[in-house]
């Protein structure tokens, strides 16, 4: 499979596990965390799917699209393993993980401390999607919806 396929698939599967959160489950009250803004589409998906939610994200730098931005005190910069962390206890809702870089060893350095990251942010019932995976026992994997390839996306609720 070529890589643009791939990357198309990863984001087809990376919307469609977001319209099923925003749309099928019971999403708690709290606010939403984006951990890597990048360009600013998923953070814009969101912001559409989810009106009146306060959407709070990260990322080392701004690069986002200014169509895309959030508002002044929702944009985190630096180091996400330490900036997010400052949120810890948050009771986040949804925390959205999309910082998978393509690199094994650049992942396996972010998956030291996203999954206990992600553990902090959530609120106790809330619902982590991550396109790396999360491995973590307060972490319960939940099923992806029909046509999304085990691997490809990841979805999990805090017990």
């Amino acid at each position: 499979m070529s890589r643009l396929e791939s990357f198309i698939r990863r984001l087809t599967a990376q919307r469609d596990i977001l319209d099923m959160i925003c749309r099928d489950t019971d999403l708690i009250d709290g606010p939403v965390i984006e951990l890597g803004l990048g360009n600013g589409r998923t953070y814009d998906h969101l912001r559409e799917r989810l009106p009146g939610r306060r959407i709070i994200a990260f990322d080392r730098v701004n690069a986002a699209n200014l169509r895309s931005l959030p508002p002044e005190g929702d944009l985190i910069l630096g180091e996400i393993s330490q900036t997010a962390g400052a949120f810890a206890g948050i009771d986040a809702a949804l925390v959205h993980a999309d910082i998978g870089s393509g690199y094994d060893d650049m992942d396996e350095l972010n998956l030291r401390w996203l999954p206990h990251l992600t553990v902090d942010l959530l609120v106790s019932g809330g619902i982590a999607a991550s396109g790396v995976p999360l491995d973590h026992r307060e972490l319960k994997a939940l099923p992806l919806p029909e046509g999304i390839r085990p691997g490809r996306y990841f979805l999990y609720r805090k017990g």
